[in-house]
């Protein structure tokens, strides 16, 4: 017992230095909004897509077009708006192909994984530039950040005191329901402690954004396990050393940025 306490204190210790950093990062660039803000999640959504290509690599994925096609989604969020997104990820189709054309192993398999993490990174962190343009957006995306990270700390620290019923075994085997419960909880409870601090946001609407980010992020979180078990790797990358890559630490808020969008919209 002893010793599984040392082992959970010296987890938790590890994954509150690499937070560190990427906090801080967070908080800059949501804090000054704008280009400063898509120009951070350009460059940190080229590493997450860099990985994702990486666990994709057996269908040739054509990279190019794929970067390319990132940054034009974001840059297309920020300039015009959700009509601008449809319209620049319907251009990243015939971008893929043309690039595939001088790609001789790339083929449909190459230009089919390009789209795949097109829509799984690209449109989502399009949405989180959606969300931080949005009245009160920069408040509303670090409420979206603290209940994604809450519920995350919630679930793990639920799951290893009372996991008893596995989640998803196939997919992710030391996921458990009570974890599930417990990161639901703690989401909500991070929106509710963060709308404590922003008199525009009552405590109605920081529960159904808890809820939620609650229910997204696990979604998340096994959406990118799924895709690691497939290719049979543990980690998407080395960013964080043992802690994985950049994917691995944002797999929920892929989905919890356009959980949040589409709620904050139906709530403003």
């Amino acid at each position: 017992m002893a010793a599984r306490r040392r082992n959970q204190g010296s987890d938790l210790a590890a994954r509150i230095v690499v937070a560190i950093p990427a906090i801080v990062f967070a908080s800059l660039i949501v804090y000054f909004g704008g280009w400063v803000f898509v120009l951070g999640l350009i460059a940190l959504g080229f590493v997450c897509l860099g990985e994702a290509f990486d666990l994709l690599s057996a269908g040739h994925p054509v990279r190019f077009a794929g970067f390319v096609g990132f940054a034009g989604l974001l840059c297309a969020a920020r300039a015009g708006g959700p009509d601008a997104v449809l319209g620049a990820f319907a251009a990243t189709v015939p971008l893929t192909f043309l690039v595939a054309l001088a790609q001789p192993r790339a083929g449909v398999p190459g230009m089919a994984v390009t789209a795949f993490a097109l829509g799984w990174i690209g449109i989502a962190l399009a949405h989180a530039v959606l969300l931080r343009d949005t009245t009160h957006g920069g408040g509303i995306v670090a409420d979206v950040l603290v209940a994604t990270f809450a519920g995350d700390t919630g679930a793990y620290f639920t799951g290893r005191a009372f996991g008893m019923r596995p989640l998803a075994p196939r997919i992710s085997p030391n996921k458990t329901l009570e974890g599930l419960i417990g990161g639901i909880v703690a989401s909500v409870f991070g929106a509710e402690i963060a709308g404590l601090y922003q008199d525009w946001l009552n405590g109605v609407d920081a529960l159904y954004i808890g809820l939620a980010v609650g229910v997204a992020a696990p979604l998340g979180d096994l959406f990118e396990s799924y895709v690691k078990r497939d290719r049979g790797v543990k980690d998407a990358g080395r960013l964080f050393g043992a802690h994985g890559g950049a994917l691995d630490r944002l797999d929920a808020v892929l989905f919890t940025a356009v959980a949040g969008y589409y709620v904050w919209l139906a709530l403003m």
